[in-house]
């Protein structure tokens, strides 16, 4: 029995590693697709001041989808809400009050607004989306 046992340590180290890189592996939107960003989208729709609540944080995540709205709309929101609310992209999240209540929409839309401001392109901006708020 003990010329299996090298091969049994050997197997038990391959699912080892096998789980280590599988866990550590970055994160990406996995089960989602960010959306194709609609030519011509703008920030009409996203509520105005006046109309959100004023929770940390919230006016300036509301500004900064405004800035950067084009962008918005090719992002997937990795607080699923395409699934439980309908919403097409990140950008839908600013055209309600729900971007107001959710830490993951403000987060990325800050996020994205100032890669884009930095002139960073909508791929590389994903990426970093799905490597801080992916699962």
């Amino acid at each position: 029995m003990t010329g299996k046992t090298p091969w049994v340590l050997a197997g038990a180290a391959i699912v080892a590693l096998a789980g280590v890189v599988f866990l550590t592996r970055p994160q990406t939107a996995q089960g989602s697709q960010h959306p194709d960003p609609r030519p011509g989208v703008t920030a009409e729709k996203i509520l105005p001041d006046a109309f959100i609540p004023h929770n940390p944080g919230v006016t300036e995540a509301y500004a900064a989808a405004r800035r950067s709205a084009a962008t918005l709309d090719g992002v997937y929101c990795h607080c699923d809400c395409s699934k439980h609310a309908g919403h097409r992209s990140l950008l839908s999240c600013f055209e309600s009050t729900h971007g107001a209540y959710c830490d993951i929409c403000m987060g990325e839309a800050m996020l994205a607004s100032q890669m884009a401001g930095q002139g960073q392109s909508l791929q590389k901006i994903r990426a970093a989306i799905d490597r801080q708020f992916g699962s």
